[in-house]
């Protein structure tokens, strides 16, 4: 079994090779051969990857070659320590075009985990729309569709649950990205029973844990995890501060990877998706998903030390 793996990370490096990507094994801690925990889909009881990569701004580069290379080496090495899961939208200008550009020239485009949104008024239009989604990311099925920011969502339910039994889609889901409209999809989860929700949650930003993960573990919804640095604000907290020490117990070496964990440490979370450009941050998100998980004092620790900073 060693020397099947290990063939098969070669093969998984020679992609990065190939993108013109320095990979040195001496620079990072973890041995490539390490994989991300995963956790289950309640809906199905497949496992995905518990990190991921959002593709809002950061994917929308249009046709730039440089760029693009770039994002090349972000999804290589997302797949390299195990993630599979990428998140786009119609709202995104470019993003879907580009991962379906990007993905398409990957060795393991179709191991990855493709999820989109429909971000319209109307049956027709929203069909439409989705069509287009799924031309532009290069999917003749879709493994998840969400209806983005619940526009028109009684509409668009209707046409999802229909593709979901014709195929088209694998699953689908909600989304929203403030604590005012968690009421709303726990609401939407009684109701229709989504495979997925996707709703913001972070170190500081804990509204959900009021109520909403009590529902999605109750009805056996699966979580994407969005706004998990604050659009960044977090990090400016600890610009210049060291993490400390007793973190590192928990293979915890970096303020990305505090604030993936603490994150990752809810068990009602399936995967946390980040949004990023840069391969080295790609490579530390990974890390999250490696190691040891906070326990409940750690976690009220983690929390209470960012505020004391």
């Amino acid at each position: 079994m060693k020397t099947a793996l290990n063939r098969r990370e070669v093969l998984k490096l020679s992609v990065l090779g190939g993108l013109g990507l320095s990979f040195n094994p001496l620079s990072n801690v973890l041995n490539p051969l390490d994989k991300i925990g995963t956790r289950v889909i309640p809906s199905s009881g497949e496992t995905l990857p518990m990190v991921g990569v959002g593709t809002w701004q950061t994917f929308d580069v249009g046709s730039s070659t440089e760029k693009r290379k770039v994002l090349s080496e972000v999804l290589s090495q997302m797949y390299v320590y195990g993630g599979r899961v990428i998140d786009s939208s119609p709202m995104y200008a470019s993003s879907e075009s580009v991962v379906g550009d990007l993905t398409a020239n990957l060795g393991f485009q179709n191991e990855l985990f493709y999820a989109t949104k429909v971000w319209t008024s109307g049956q027709q239009a929203g069909i439409r729309q989705m069509d287009a989604s799924m031309r532009k990311m290069k999917r003749k099925q879709m493994d998840l569709i969400q209806i983005h920011n619940l526009v028109d969502w009684k509409i668009h339910v209707k046409t999802l649950k229909k593709w979901k039994d014709e195929g088209k889609i694998r699953y689908w889901g909600i989304t929203h990205y403030v604590d005012s409209s968690h009421s709303s999809l726990e609401k939407i989860i009684v109701s229709e029973r989504p495979d997925f929700v996707q709703f913001n949650y972070s170190i500081r930003s804990r509204h959900a844990e009021n109520s909403l993960f009590k529902t999605v573990e109750k009805y056996g919804v699966a979580t994407l995890i969005n706004q998990p640095y604050e659009s960044g604000s977090l990090f400016r907290i600890v610009k210049g501060k060291s993490i400390p020490e007793w973190a590192k117990e928990f293979d915890i070496h970096s303020w990305g990877q505090y604030f993936l964990k603490f994150i990752l440490s809810n068990k009602n979370v399936t995967c946390v998706i980040p949004g990023t450009s840069k391969p080295h941050h790609m490579i530390d998100n990974m890390k999250a998903g490696l190691g040891r998980m906070p326990d409940e004092r750690l976690r009220n620790k983690m929390a209470s030390h960012l505020k004391s900073l």
